[in-house]
């Protein structure tokens, strides 16, 4: 009777505890209703939960009461929370929503190439910016052999879809560079004037740009400095037209990095004379630093670069036999501080100032001409995400530029000058609908007090990942600019120049394989028109221009399918024509090409210890206007051709000898043609071809790095 009595008091309790515990089931699946396997739900801070099966369903028991937190999460979904009594907690239906903020999440990239580490989509990569053969260690260079660049060898700007090289405007740290180039003379290629190895990450945007930047028609290239070094170390530089310094000190919450260079062409030019008379060669020293400071939210960015170059040079022309003097002398400084940190709540702050003062001393003949530009930029910039499918950015910024030039000939002395402010404001929001879709929009107010104008810009731009490795996008924007200095010191009643862009691009990225196709239309008005051969004091200037350029862009990239080997192709189709300028009806400008090729290979040799880079850049005839024909700018030159060739040999892991040389097969090369201003006894007006000043650049360098680990080198800034 004890023993019976005793199994009846047993099977009460386990009746008791079946009847304490509850049952939690469901079924989860994702946006599209099908079933998603290996879930993880649990209860949250229990051990209670179970993992989904085959058919996306789950079931556990517990014995929590009441209201409790359960929690859905699986990798690449979105994780779910649900806070309910637990006696609700039965056969429920969970929809998970895909991460988009995933590596494998749709990205908008109609009209912009990525440049660094830290982006999803690289195009290029930091090293890749300086070891391009033809680009000699200048990132304008290596920029362009991309796609939507024109060839124009004998300036070395960014001329970017039919877009003038003033249509481009670079930043550092999102803050404005006034003065991006060195200053040079015809047919004598600018560089850009900051050290690439500076900065992580670079943005070429070739259209259809956010509505944060602006008074740019074409393009825009953002430059971001390194937010923290690795280590310490010096870097030490000799070169055939110089020598260079560089130095990184770091401590617990700051580091400070530096470079210095002196170049001298005039040993170079005693070997290799080029096609100039040069009274004083080009000579310049440049300087740069940047310091950054870790504060508890945020981090606080102080650059400065300065650089002086001379030069003194008789060129040939036509219209001169003894040729024209030009001589040169500039000081530019340039200053930028900026912070970025966080706010909370999801608040950023992103804030920053700059200021440039330029100053040029130009001799050409018996004129003298002095110029001397001031100038700021102020920006403010929040943002707020509000959860990963929604951000949302706005911020006002102020241009200022204070320009004054004085011309004396010894029968004209005047000035001229103006003052440029520009008070502008911008929203954008990123709204993410899914892994596969998502849309940027925004808009931009710029008052430019110098027209007493205001000009609204709304952008757009949308993407859609059509399979696992490719997307499409799309992006459409109106861009203003104010005419640049050489007009607006003569005239001030005129127009903000403006564009619109139309953008259709496609991106395949695959296991270190890369290809991009993109179809372009742009459409310009307010162009400015002047009726004299160049802008001077007595000209009549009027915003009557207009234009259109449109075209196609392909890129490849393969840095996988060959051991060692990493190359990309770049080619570009432009039909553009313009009636701008002095011209007398809309043509092709003379420095826009129908097409453009560029192909970079680079392959690491072990057994050489050596990396060898070559690059090929072809582009069609330019046009030019010959005044012996009829027709108006209908003549072309002859293609032009380029094969660049460099080697960087590993003395050791800390020393690299390096070797370059531009159009090594030597290949005359035409920029188009300089004609008489008067006839011949024939009715004829002569001319002349105007070429490079040299057919080939050698360079030869010894790079030596110091450093904590003993194996850093500088075979990234070659």
């Amino acid at each position: 009777m004890v023993r019976k009595n005793l199994m009846v008091f047993i099977a009460l309790c386990f009746t008791s505890l079946a009847f304490t515990q509850s049952t939690i089931s469901g079924n989860v699946v994702d946006h599209k209703t099908i079933p998603i396997y290996g879930a993880n739900v649990y209860l949250e801070g229990t051990y209670d939960g179970a993992t989904s099966d085959e058919n996306g369903k789950f079931s556990f028991s517990t014995e929590e009461k009441g209201v409790q937190t359960l929690i859905i999460s699986f990798l690449s979904f979105e994780t779910k929370t649900i806070i309910e009594d637990v006696s609700k907690l039965h056969n429920l239906q969970i929809h998970l929503r895909e991460d988009v903020e995933s590596l494998d999440a749709v990205v908008i990239s109609a009209g912009t190439f990525e440049a660094g580490d830290n982006s999803k989509v690289s195009v290029l990569k930091p090293l890749d910016v300086v070891t391009t053969a033809s680009a000699l260690g200048d990132y304008v260079g290596a920029l362009q052999t991309l796609p939507g660049t024109s060839n124009v060898s004998e300036v070395g700007r960014l001329f970017v879809r039919g877009g003038s090289a003033d249509e481009t405007q670079i930043f550092i740290d999102g803050i404005r560079v006034f003065t991006p180039y060195t200053p040079t003379t015809n047919n004598i290629p600018t560089r850009g004037r900051y050290s690439p190895f500076l900065f992580d990450g670079i943005t070429f945007s070739t259209g259809g740009y956010s509505s944060e930047y602006g008074q740019a028609l074409s393009s825009v290239l953002l430059l971001n400095t390194i937010d923290e070094p690795v280590q310490e170390k010096t870097d030490i530089g000799i070169m055939s037209v110089g020598a260079s310094l560089g130095n990184t000190q770091k401590w617990e919450k700051s580091s400070l990095s530096f470079s210095a260079s002196y170049i001298n062409l005039a040993p170079y030019l005693a070997v290799f004379e080029d096609r100039n008379t040069w009274k004083t060669p080009v000579s310049g020293i440049q300087g740069e630093t940047v310091y950054r400071q870790n504060l508890n939210n945020g981090m606080l960015k102080f650059y400065a670069a300065f650089d002086t170059t001379n030069f003194e040079v008789n060129q040939d022309d036509i219209n001169y036999e003894d040729g024209i003097d030009f001589k040169l002398n500039n000081n530019n400084f340039y200053l930028n501080t900026s912070y970025k940190g966080v706010l909370g709540n999801s608040w950023t702050l992103a804030s920053g100032i700059s200021y440039t003062y330029a100053k040029n001393k130009i001799g050409v003949e018996t004129s003298d001409i002095e110029d001397t530009e001031n100038s700021a930029h102020l920006k403010l910039k929040l943002k707020k995400r509000f959860n990963s499918r929604f951000k949302l950015s706005f911020g006002a910024e102020q241009f200022v530029t204070d320009f004054n030039e004085n011309y004396n000939d010894n029968v004209i002395d005047e000035t001229y000058g103006f003052n440029n402010n520009i008070t502008a404001a911008f929203a954008e929001a990123d709204v993410i609908f899914s892994k596969e879709f998502a849309l940027k929009l925004g808009v931009r107010a710029d008052h430019s007090a110098i027209f007493n104008a205001t000009d609204v810009a709304p952008r757009a731009a949308l993407a859609y990942k059509s399979s696992k490795n490719g997307q499409f996008s799309l992006a459409y924007g109106n861009f203003f600019q104010n005419p640049n200095s050489t007009v607006l010191k003569f005239e001030q009643d005129l127009e903000a120049q403006k564009t619109s862009h139309y953008i259709l691009n496609y991106q395949y990225v695959n296991d270190g394989k890369i290809f991009r196709a993109e179809a372009y239309r742009k459409d310009y008005d307010n162009l400015i028109k002047f009726d004299s051969e160049y802008e001077t004091y007595d000209t009549n200037f009027s915003s009557s221009g207009e234009g259109y350029a449109q075209g196609v862009d392909l890129f490849w990239r393969d840095n996988t399918s060959i051991k060692n080997l990493d190359y990309w192709v770049s080619y570009s189709y432009l039909d553009t024509e313009r009636d701008f300028r002095n011209y007398t009806t809309a043509v092709q400008p003379s420095y826009a090409t129908n097409h453009n090729l560029s192909i970079v290979g680079k392959y690491w040799v072990d057994r050489w210890k050596s990396q060898v880079g070559i690059d090929y850049g072809f582009s069609s005839g330019r046009p030019y206007n010959n005044p012996n024909a009829t027709n108006f700018m209908s003549a072309r030159t002859k293609s032009f051709h380029s094969l660049s060739l460099n080697w960087a040999y590993l003395l050791d892991q800390q020393k690299i000898l390096y070797f370059s040389v531009n159009n090594v097969l030597g290949i005359k090369n035409i920029n188009g043609y300089q004609y008489a201003d008067t006839p011949n006894i024939n009715g004829q007006f002569s001319r002349r071809a105007l070429t490079p000043a040299a057919d080939q650049f050698f360079f030869v360098g010894f790079f030596w790095t110091i450093s904590e680990d003993g194996s850093d080198n500088q075979l990234d800034s070659l």
